[in-house]
Order: structure tokens, then C-alpha cells, then sequence
């Protein structure tokens, strides 16, 4: 493991991580929470599915010319591939709607996904220590895209916590 050493590059990219975090974290808690916390898991969940359709985009960490040569394939190939399957979890539990194993489908979909980007992350700083340089173009995806993603991903455990527990509730109060 080589330390992430350029200053130059390390802080503008911590900060646009950081940065990123807080402005999703503020548009989710305050538009996208209001609108789904209320509503039936498969009704609150579609929206956050389609979203995360475009996850297919972590490809790029893996085409020579959108990332610089010097990018790691210990950080590249995990995380192209590992949003790959993200993508495909996600139109799995979009097309399974409000079926028997629905449920199963968007707690797999969850858990992958949210894994898989916080292994990038720590791949990225930790792992292999990426020069953010790098990234290359590639760049806005962990500082843009990425904090909308965990954010989301957050929300579904929510909507999943809440629905369980509504669920159990009903369960009980009927025997």
C-alpha cells in the first residue's frame, strides 16, 4: 500500500466528499424523506431503485482515458464491477415489484450496494491509497454521485426498518 501523499489533490477531493455528503444529506432529509416515509415500502423504494438503474456509470473507473493510467485496478475493478452487480440488484428488485421475495430482493440490493461503496472508500484511502489525481474524470462520481448513493441507501434501511416493524406490530395485534 502506497499512502495517498499530494496534498494538491487530497484536499479538494476530501472536501468535495465532505461537501457532497452534506448538500445530499440536506436534499434527501428534506425532499425525499418527507415524500417516501409514509408511503408502502414498494411505493417508497421504486423511486431510489430507478436511481441506483444508473449505477452502471462506475464502469468508467475501468476505460482508459476517463481515469488516469496510475489508478489502481485494486480500487478500479472492484468498484466498476462492484457497481455492476449493484445495477443489476437493483432492476432485480425493481421487477420483482411487490412479490413474495420482494423484501429479500431489496435488503440484498441494499446491502450489496451499501457495502460496495464503502469498500470503494476504503480501497480508495486505505486499501491501495489512490491518488485522487487519478481519477481523472472519473472524479465526480465518489464526490457527487457516491454521497447521493449512500444517502439513498441509507433511506431504503429506514423504509425497510420502518416497514418491518409496522409489519411485526400488525402481526401481533392480530393474534
Amino acid at each position: 500500500m502506497e499512502p495517498i501523499r499530494n496534498l494538491a489533490t487530497l484536499l479538494p477531493f476530501a472536501a468535495s466528499v465532505a461537501f457532497g455528503m452534506l448538500a445530499w444529506g440536506a436534499f434527501c432529509l428534506t425532499y425525499v424523506w418527507p415524500r417516501v416515509r409514509e408511503l408502502p415500502l414498494h411505493a417508497a423504494i421504486r423511486p431510489i431503485l430507478h436511481l441506483h438503474l444508473f449505477r452502471f456509470i462506475g464502469l468508467a473507473f475501468i476505460v482508459p482515458g476517463v481515469v488516469g493510467p496510475s489508478l489502481a485496478v485494486g480500487f478500479a475493478a472492484p468498484a466498476a464491477y462492484g457497481d455492476l452487480v449493484a445495477t443489476v440488484l437493483a432492476w432485480v428488485a425493481l421487477t420483482m415489484g411487490s412479490g413474495r421475495y420482494s423484501r429479500i430482493a431489496i435488503w440484498v440490493f441494499n446491502l450489496w450496494g451499501f457495502a460496495d461503496l464503502l469498500f470503494a472508500f476504503y480501497q480508495g484511502v486505505i486499501g491501495v491509497g489512490i491518488e485522487p489525481a487519478a481519477l481523472g474524470a472519473a472524479w465526480f462520481i465518489p464526490t457527487v454521485g457516491v454521497p447521493l448513493l449512500l444517502w439513498t441507501h441509507v433511506l431504503v434501511f429506514a423504509i425497510l426498518l420502518r416497514t418491518s416493524r409496522s409489519t411485526s406490530f400488525l402481526a401481533r395485534a392480530a393474534q
